[in-house]
Protein backbone atom coordinates (compact mmCIF):
# COMPACT_ATOMS: atom_id res chain seq x y z
CA UNK A 1 0.00 0.00 0.00
CA UNK A 2 2.76 2.27 0.87
CA UNK A 3 4.13 1.36 -2.66
CA UNK A 4 1.29 2.67 -4.29
CA UNK A 5 0.95 5.51 -2.39
CA UNK A 6 4.30 6.57 -3.34
CA UNK A 7 4.02 5.74 -6.86
CA UNK A 8 1.16 7.88 -6.79
CA UNK A 9 3.50 10.93 -5.47
CA UNK A 10 4.11 13.52 -8.36
CA UNK A 11 7.60 13.56 -9.67
CA UNK A 12 7.84 17.25 -9.24
CA UNK A 13 7.34 16.38 -5.24
CA UNK A 14 10.12 14.20 -5.21
CA UNK A 15 12.39 16.14 -6.52
CA UNK A 16 11.65 18.86 -4.31
CA UNK A 17 12.14 16.38 -1.15
CA UNK A 18 15.10 15.11 -2.75
CA UNK A 19 16.55 18.93 -3.29
CA UNK A 20 15.49 19.79 0.79
CA UNK A 21 16.86 16.42 1.84
CA UNK A 22 20.46 17.16 -0.25
CA UNK A 23 20.37 21.21 1.40
CA UNK A 24 20.15 19.62 4.65
CA UNK A 25 22.72 16.87 4.34
CA UNK A 26 24.70 20.04 2.48
CA UNK A 27 23.59 22.16 5.89
CA UNK A 28 24.85 19.45 8.57
CA UNK A 29 27.86 19.39 6.65
CA UNK A 30 28.76 22.78 6.53
CA UNK A 31 28.34 22.94 10.22
CA UNK A 32 30.00 19.83 11.07
CA UNK A 33 32.77 21.78 8.78
CA UNK A 34 32.61 24.90 11.24
CA UNK A 35 32.32 23.36 14.03
CA UNK A 36 35.79 21.11 13.46
CA UNK A 37 37.51 24.20 12.29
CA UNK A 38 36.64 25.88 15.63
CA UNK A 39 37.68 22.77 17.30
CA UNK A 40 40.97 23.09 15.77
CA UNK A 41 41.43 26.42 16.31
CA UNK A 42 40.51 26.24 20.36
CA UNK A 43 43.19 23.27 20.52
CA UNK A 44 45.71 25.26 18.95
CA UNK A 45 45.28 28.10 21.24
CA UNK A 46 45.27 25.98 24.45
CA UNK A 47 48.03 24.30 22.98
CA UNK A 48 50.01 27.33 22.48
CA UNK A 49 49.15 28.43 26.26
CA UNK A 50 50.27 24.61 27.40
CA UNK A 51 53.61 25.38 25.98
CA UNK A 52 54.24 28.76 26.82
CA UNK A 53 57.84 29.13 28.07
CA UNK A 54 57.37 31.60 31.13
CA UNK A 55 54.83 34.18 32.88
CA UNK A 56 55.23 36.54 30.20
CA UNK A 57 54.80 34.81 27.22
CA UNK A 58 51.84 33.24 28.79
CA UNK A 59 49.95 36.48 28.96
CA UNK A 60 50.81 37.44 25.45
CA UNK A 61 49.45 34.23 24.13
CA UNK A 62 46.04 34.77 26.09
CA UNK A 63 45.89 38.93 24.32
CA UNK A 64 47.72 38.97 21.47
CA UNK A 65 47.84 35.82 20.45
CA UNK A 66 44.37 34.95 21.15
CA UNK A 67 43.21 37.73 18.94
CA UNK A 68 45.23 36.79 16.10
CA UNK A 69 44.21 33.16 16.67
CA UNK A 70 40.38 34.05 16.31
CA UNK A 71 40.48 37.14 14.36
CA UNK A 72 39.41 38.96 16.94
CA UNK A 73 38.99 42.75 17.26
CA UNK A 74 40.31 43.23 21.10
CA UNK A 75 41.49 40.54 23.88
CA UNK A 76 41.84 42.46 27.62
CA UNK A 77 43.39 40.74 30.24
CA UNK A 78 42.04 41.28 33.97
CA UNK A 79 44.14 39.82 36.68
CA UNK A 80 43.76 40.18 40.09
CA UNK A 81 46.74 40.84 42.20
CA UNK A 82 45.65 42.32 45.41
CA UNK A 83 49.53 41.54 46.90
CA UNK A 84 51.48 42.62 43.58
CA UNK A 85 52.76 39.15 43.09
CA UNK A 86 52.53 39.01 39.39
CA UNK A 87 53.36 42.40 38.70
CA UNK A 88 56.88 41.50 40.98
CA UNK A 89 57.08 38.79 39.20
CA UNK A 90 56.55 40.38 35.80
CA UNK A 91 59.25 42.90 36.87
CA UNK A 92 62.19 41.35 35.17
CA UNK A 93 60.15 40.76 31.65
CA UNK A 94 62.59 42.52 28.48
CA UNK A 95 61.62 45.31 27.19
CA UNK A 96 60.76 43.41 23.57
CA UNK A 97 58.05 41.19 25.85
CA UNK A 98 56.29 44.50 27.61
CA UNK A 99 54.10 45.40 24.44
CA UNK A 100 51.25 42.67 25.63
CA UNK A 101 51.37 44.68 28.50
CA UNK A 102 49.17 47.07 27.17
CA UNK A 103 45.81 44.54 26.93
CA UNK A 104 46.77 43.21 30.53
CA UNK A 105 45.69 45.25 33.81
CA UNK A 106 46.85 44.04 37.12
CA UNK A 107 44.18 44.40 39.51
CA UNK A 108 44.41 45.15 43.53
CA UNK A 109 41.50 45.48 44.65
CA UNK A 110 39.64 42.09 43.87
CA UNK A 111 35.80 43.54 44.94
CA UNK A 112 35.86 46.52 42.33
CA UNK A 113 37.31 44.61 39.64
CA UNK A 114 34.93 41.24 40.43
CA UNK A 115 32.25 43.81 40.27
CA UNK A 116 32.74 45.22 36.51
CA UNK A 117 31.74 41.40 35.11
CA UNK A 118 28.15 40.04 34.83
CA UNK A 119 29.26 35.86 36.11
CA UNK A 120 32.20 35.09 37.92
CA UNK A 121 31.42 31.51 37.34
CA UNK A 122 30.76 30.91 33.48
CA UNK A 123 31.18 32.81 30.39
CA UNK A 124 28.84 35.58 29.68
CA UNK A 125 28.49 36.56 25.95
CA UNK A 126 25.70 39.30 24.58
CA UNK A 127 25.64 42.40 22.93
CA UNK A 128 27.87 45.49 23.44
CA UNK A 129 27.15 47.60 26.27
CA UNK A 130 28.99 51.29 26.50
CA UNK A 131 28.13 51.34 29.94
CA UNK A 132 29.10 47.89 31.09
CA UNK A 133 32.28 47.11 28.16
CA UNK A 134 33.26 50.90 27.29
CA UNK A 135 35.93 50.83 31.06
CA UNK A 136 36.98 47.00 30.03
CA UNK A 137 38.03 47.21 26.49
CA UNK A 138 39.02 50.69 26.99
CA UNK A 139 38.11 51.66 23.36
CA UNK A 140 34.27 51.36 21.97
CA UNK A 141 34.04 48.47 19.50
CA UNK A 142 30.18 47.85 19.19
CA UNK A 143 29.14 44.29 17.86
CA UNK A 144 29.58 41.74 21.11
CA UNK A 145 31.90 40.84 23.89
CA UNK A 146 32.79 37.59 25.67
CA UNK A 147 33.66 37.74 29.34
CA UNK A 148 35.44 34.33 30.58
CA UNK A 149 36.07 34.04 33.98
CA UNK A 150 39.32 32.22 34.91
CA UNK A 151 38.81 30.06 37.79
CA UNK A 152 41.37 28.22 40.27
CA UNK A 153 40.86 25.90 42.74
CA UNK A 154 40.34 29.19 45.21
CA UNK A 155 38.82 30.93 43.27
CA UNK A 156 38.43 33.49 40.43
CA UNK A 157 42.32 34.42 38.85
CA UNK A 158 41.00 37.07 36.67
CA UNK A 159 39.35 37.33 33.48
CA UNK A 160 39.49 37.27 29.60
CA UNK A 161 37.59 39.63 27.76
CA UNK A 162 37.09 39.13 24.18
CA UNK A 163 35.37 41.56 21.77
CA UNK A 164 34.18 41.64 18.12
CA UNK A 165 32.87 44.54 15.88
CA UNK A 166 30.43 41.62 14.25
CA UNK A 167 27.18 41.52 16.77
CA UNK A 168 26.66 38.25 15.85
CA UNK A 169 29.87 36.73 16.76
CA UNK A 170 29.06 36.43 20.50
CA UNK A 171 25.34 35.96 21.20
CA UNK A 172 23.69 35.47 24.55
CA UNK A 173 22.63 31.95 25.14
CA UNK A 174 24.90 30.56 22.93
CA UNK A 175 26.52 27.56 24.04
CA UNK A 176 29.64 28.29 25.67
CA UNK A 177 31.24 24.78 25.92
CA UNK A 178 34.94 25.44 24.25
CA UNK A 179 35.34 28.80 25.49
CA UNK A 180 34.88 27.43 28.69
CA UNK A 181 36.99 24.91 28.28
CA UNK A 182 39.75 27.23 26.87
CA UNK A 183 39.20 29.29 30.09
CA UNK A 184 39.81 26.61 32.51
CA UNK A 185 42.82 25.37 30.46
CA UNK A 186 44.13 29.35 30.78
CA UNK A 187 43.24 29.55 34.66
CA UNK A 188 45.48 26.78 35.15
CA UNK A 189 48.45 27.87 33.08
CA UNK A 190 48.45 30.90 34.56
CA UNK A 191 48.82 29.06 38.20
CA UNK A 192 51.22 27.03 36.92
CA UNK A 193 53.49 29.84 35.25
CA UNK A 194 53.05 32.03 38.52
CA UNK A 195 54.40 29.18 40.68
CA UNK A 196 57.38 28.32 38.12
CA UNK A 197 58.12 32.04 38.19
CA UNK A 198 57.96 32.07 42.11
CA UNK A 199 60.15 28.73 42.38
CA UNK A 200 62.93 30.62 39.79
CA UNK A 201 63.01 33.40 41.69
CA UNK A 202 63.88 31.95 45.02
CA UNK A 203 67.21 31.24 43.81
CA UNK A 204 67.84 34.73 42.61
CA UNK A 205 66.55 36.63 45.55
CA UNK A 206 68.18 37.71 48.89
CA UNK A 207 65.66 35.57 51.62
CA UNK A 208 66.65 38.72 54.46
CA UNK A 209 65.57 41.62 52.19
CA UNK A 210 63.03 40.30 49.71
CA UNK A 211 65.77 42.32 47.22
CA UNK A 212 67.38 40.19 44.02
CA UNK A 213 70.41 39.18 44.87
CA UNK A 214 74.31 39.46 43.10
CA UNK A 215 73.44 36.91 40.71
CA UNK A 216 70.32 38.11 39.46
CA UNK A 217 72.03 41.51 39.12
CA UNK A 218 75.10 40.36 37.17
CA UNK A 219 72.66 38.49 34.85
CA UNK A 220 70.28 41.43 34.32
CA UNK A 221 73.43 44.12 34.01
CA UNK A 222 74.19 42.90 30.21
CA UNK A 223 70.54 43.18 29.18
CA UNK A 224 70.27 46.42 30.52
CA UNK A 225 73.54 47.90 29.07
CA UNK A 226 73.10 46.05 25.78
CA UNK A 227 69.42 47.83 25.44
CA UNK A 228 70.56 50.99 26.71
CA UNK A 229 73.30 50.77 23.74
CA UNK A 230 71.29 49.89 21.24
CA UNK A 231 68.53 52.55 22.03
CA UNK A 232 70.39 55.40 22.90
CA UNK A 233 68.95 55.32 26.60
CA UNK A 234 70.48 56.44 29.93
CA UNK A 235 71.60 54.07 31.93
CA UNK A 236 72.84 54.88 36.02
CA UNK A 237 74.03 53.03 39.00
CA UNK A 238 73.58 53.57 43.00
CA UNK A 239 75.80 52.04 45.25
CA UNK A 240 74.23 52.47 48.79
CA UNK A 241 76.13 51.21 52.11
CA UNK A 242 74.49 51.83 55.62
CA UNK A 243 76.91 53.43 57.35
CA UNK A 244 78.34 51.87 60.65
CA UNK A 245 76.69 48.94 60.38
CA UNK A 246 79.26 46.95 62.38
CA UNK A 247 78.66 49.47 65.33
CA UNK A 248 74.95 48.74 64.91
CA UNK A 249 75.44 45.38 64.76
CA UNK A 250 78.19 45.45 67.87
CA UNK A 251 75.63 47.58 70.62
CA UNK A 252 72.52 46.46 69.47
CA UNK A 253 72.78 42.52 68.09
CA UNK A 254 72.73 40.72 64.43
CA UNK A 255 69.17 40.64 64.81
CA UNK A 256 68.51 44.29 65.09
CA UNK A 257 70.88 44.52 62.14
CA UNK A 258 69.15 42.24 60.38
CA UNK A 259 66.15 44.62 61.40
CA UNK A 260 68.03 47.76 60.04
CA UNK A 261 69.10 46.10 56.50
CA UNK A 262 65.49 45.32 56.09
CA UNK A 263 64.28 48.15 56.50
CA UNK A 264 66.52 49.78 54.30
CA UNK A 265 65.58 47.27 51.48
CA UNK A 266 61.80 48.53 52.04
CA UNK A 267 62.58 52.23 52.32
CA UNK A 268 64.99 51.76 48.99
CA UNK A 269 61.98 50.04 47.00
CA UNK A 270 59.25 52.77 48.12
CA UNK A 271 61.78 55.23 45.86
CA UNK A 272 61.96 53.51 43.00
CA UNK A 273 59.98 52.56 39.57
CA UNK A 274 59.31 49.39 38.44
CA UNK A 275 61.54 49.37 36.26
CA UNK A 276 64.23 50.00 38.28
CA UNK A 277 66.22 46.83 39.98
CA UNK A 278 67.31 46.76 43.41
CA UNK A 279 69.78 44.29 44.81
CA UNK A 280 71.65 42.87 48.08
CA UNK A 281 75.14 43.09 46.38
CA UNK A 282 76.75 42.27 50.09
CA UNK A 283 76.75 42.62 53.44
CA UNK A 284 75.11 46.17 53.99
CA UNK A 285 75.67 47.31 50.33
CA UNK A 286 72.93 47.82 48.19
CA UNK A 287 73.36 48.03 44.06
CA UNK A 288 70.55 50.04 42.13
CA UNK A 289 70.15 49.56 38.22
CA UNK A 290 68.28 52.80 36.93
CA UNK A 291 67.13 52.04 33.39
CA UNK A 292 66.29 55.49 31.40
CA UNK A 293 67.81 57.58 34.06
CA UNK A 294 70.87 60.05 33.49
CA UNK A 295 73.44 61.19 36.15
CA UNK A 296 71.56 64.24 37.11
CA UNK A 297 68.56 62.69 37.98
CA UNK A 298 70.14 59.42 39.36
CA UNK A 299 72.19 62.27 41.74
CA UNK A 300 68.83 63.73 42.47
CA UNK A 301 67.34 60.37 44.05
CA UNK A 302 70.01 59.74 45.61
CA UNK A 303 70.28 62.43 47.11
CA UNK A 304 66.42 62.12 48.14
CA UNK A 305 67.46 58.67 49.46
CA UNK A 306 70.11 59.88 51.89
CA UNK A 307 67.94 62.99 53.49
CA UNK A 308 65.24 60.27 53.54
CA UNK A 309 66.77 57.82 55.54
CA UNK A 310 68.59 60.09 57.78
CA UNK A 311 65.43 61.58 58.73
CA UNK A 312 63.77 58.38 60.18
CA UNK A 313 65.16 56.20 62.55
CA UNK A 314 64.71 52.56 62.39
CA UNK A 315 62.17 51.13 64.95
CA UNK A 316 63.07 48.17 67.05
CA UNK A 317 60.82 45.51 68.33
CA UNK A 318 61.19 46.70 71.62
CA UNK A 319 59.89 49.91 71.15
CA UNK A 320 63.36 51.67 70.59
CA UNK A 321 65.17 53.38 67.44
CA UNK A 322 68.46 53.20 66.24
CA UNK A 323 69.47 55.94 63.98
CA UNK A 324 70.73 55.45 60.04
CA UNK A 325 72.43 56.87 57.61
CA UNK A 326 73.44 56.01 54.67
CA UNK A 327 76.75 56.90 52.07
CA UNK A 328 75.82 56.70 48.22
CA UNK A 329 77.96 56.46 45.11
CA UNK A 330 76.50 57.37 41.45
CA UNK A 331 77.91 56.60 38.25
CA UNK A 332 76.69 57.03 34.79
CA UNK A 333 77.07 54.29 32.00
CA UNK A 334 79.95 55.73 29.46
CA UNK A 335 78.42 56.83 26.10
CA UNK A 336 80.97 54.32 24.12
CA UNK A 337 78.91 52.31 21.79
CA UNK A 338 82.01 50.20 20.81
CA UNK A 339 82.69 48.66 24.19
CA UNK A 340 81.38 45.88 25.05
CA UNK A 341 78.16 45.30 26.94
CA UNK A 342 79.61 43.25 29.27
CA UNK A 343 82.66 45.58 29.96
CA UNK A 344 80.85 48.27 29.79
CA UNK A 345 78.63 46.64 32.55
CA UNK A 346 81.67 45.97 34.85
CA UNK A 347 82.58 49.12 34.33
CA UNK A 348 79.49 50.45 35.39
CA UNK A 349 79.19 49.13 38.58
CA UNK A 350 83.16 49.75 39.72
CA UNK A 351 82.51 53.50 38.58
CA UNK A 352 79.58 53.57 41.43
CA UNK A 353 81.46 51.45 43.75
CA UNK A 354 84.37 53.69 43.64
CA UNK A 355 81.93 56.70 44.33
CA UNK A 356 80.43 54.99 47.38
CA UNK A 357 84.56 54.78 48.77
CA UNK A 358 84.68 58.36 48.03
CA UNK A 359 81.32 59.43 49.68
CA UNK A 360 82.48 57.22 52.88
CA UNK A 361 85.97 58.24 53.15
CA UNK A 362 84.62 61.78 53.13
CA UNK A 363 82.68 61.31 55.78
CA UNK A 364 79.71 59.31 54.85
CA UNK A 365 75.79 60.01 55.09
CA UNK A 366 76.46 61.88 51.79
CA UNK A 367 75.96 61.33 48.08
CA UNK A 368 79.12 61.55 45.48
CA UNK A 369 78.95 61.34 41.58
CA UNK A 370 81.02 59.50 39.85
CA UNK A 371 82.86 62.17 37.26
CA UNK A 372 81.79 60.97 32.78
CA UNK A 373 83.56 57.87 32.28
CA UNK A 374 86.16 58.81 29.43
CA UNK A 375 85.58 57.15 25.90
Amino acid sequence: MLRRAFKRMPESDIQHENRMLRGLLESLGRDALHNQQAMTRFQERELALLGAADLARLLERLTSGMRRSFELDSARLYLLDPFNVIRDLLATAVEEKAAFMRNVELCTDVRDTTAKFCDAQRPWLGAWDDDRHLALFRRRLGGSVALLPLRQADGVAGFLCLGSHDPKRFVHGQATDFLAHMASVAAICLENAVNRERLRLVGLTDSLTGLYNRRHLEHRLEQEVTRAQRYGHALSCMFVDADHFKQINDQHGHTAGDLVLSALAQRLRARLRTSDLATRYGGEEFAVLLPQTAADSAGALASEICRSVAAEPILLDNGGTIPLTVSIGVAALADDLRQPARDAGHQLLQRADEALYQAKQAGRNRVVCANPASA
